[in-house]
């Protein structure tokens, strides 16, 4: 049982209540919940959907709850198309800036193993921080240029950190004690519900209110660890690539309007997701169709 035993049976019934509401209403801000029980309702969802699941198994994306697939990635990963990545961002990460720092010198534990971290709260600036963007934030404390986040060797440093913190549990932080950083959440959270495009879809329309369900011949992955797998190598593509880039992706695909990597609204999106996440295990770099 991974839901917090400490919850009365009373707010259980509550708390479920709120979750069922957002997924089948989807209306954004209607209840303001704190982080915390937003993510025991979001999880309690969840685990009544799949029962047979633990919280690690959701580190699987859609291969948790399809097992057919499963199989052919399982294959895949024996040889996964995702190695150079990790061999090319090593290699940049090591490599010293002009005036002779490196990359390291900017993280804690000399940036080995912190990518389950991210994103992180600035409190001095009051933004949302990926780690895309701390890389480029060192990048400038250097005077290197930053890096957008379609660019090959930000997507290669991004695979060769996750891969050094595979494992890990994802612990993404939400000062209680932070208007601005509950005012950054509630705006991730509020764009996760929010319908959207032609199509008039939201992010939980299929990942939440349809989850498990077909959409032509594809299964809807559960949002549970969807951060923490990135970046992947989608087969559709071709390539490795970014959680920002799927983003505008799914955008694109419900016919509404994307935003840039990076944005504060895509920032603020991973800070929802990634909370939502906390305490399943970094698989990234991964492969998924």
């Amino acid at each position: 049982m991974w839901l917090n035993k400490k919850q009365s049976q009373g707010q259980r019934g509550k708390v479920k209540g709120l979750i069922l509401s957002l997924a089948l209403h989807l209306w954004p801000c209607a209840l303001f919940a704190d982080p915390l029980q937003d993510q025991f309702a979001f999880r309690d969802y969840y685990q009544q959907k799949f029962p047979h699941l633990k919280l690690e198994d959701y580190a699987n994306g859609v291969y948790a709850i399809d097992a057919v697939a499963k199989q052919s990635w399982l294959a895949i990963e024996e040889f996964p198309p995702y190695e150079p990545a990790i061999e090319q961002g090593k290699a940049l990460f090591e490599t010293a800036f002009k005036n002779g720092s490196h990359y390291a010198d900017c993280f804690p534990n000399q940036g080995i193993g912190i990518a389950n971290d991210y994103p992180q709260w600035d409190s001095l600036h009051g933004e949302v921080v990926t780690l895309a963007g701390a890389l480029n934030a060192c990048r400038m404390r250097h005077q290197q240029k930053p890096m957008i986040d379609r660019d090959q060797d930000m997507v290669y440093l991004l695979a060769y950190l996750a891969f050094t913190s595979r494992g890990k549990a994802i612990h993404v932080v939400i000062p209680d004690d932070d208007p601005l950083a509950l005012a950054a959440y509630e705006k991730g959270k509020a764009f996760y519900y929010q319908r959207r495009g032609q199509l008039n879809f939201a992010c939980a329309t299929c990942h939440v209110q349809n989850v498990g369900k077909r959409i032509r011949s594809e299964l809807l992955s559960p949002s549970l660890g969807h951060t923490g797998g990135w970046p992947t190598y989608r087969l559709k593509w071709g390539e490795i690539g970014t959680l920002h880039r799927r983003f505008s992706e799914c955008l694109e695909q419900i016919k509404a309007q994307e935003f840039p990597a990076q944005s504060v609204d895509y920032r603020n999106l991973e800070y929802f997701l990634g909370f939502m996440s906390n305490g399943i295990p970094i698989t990234g770099p991964s492969t998924r169709k």
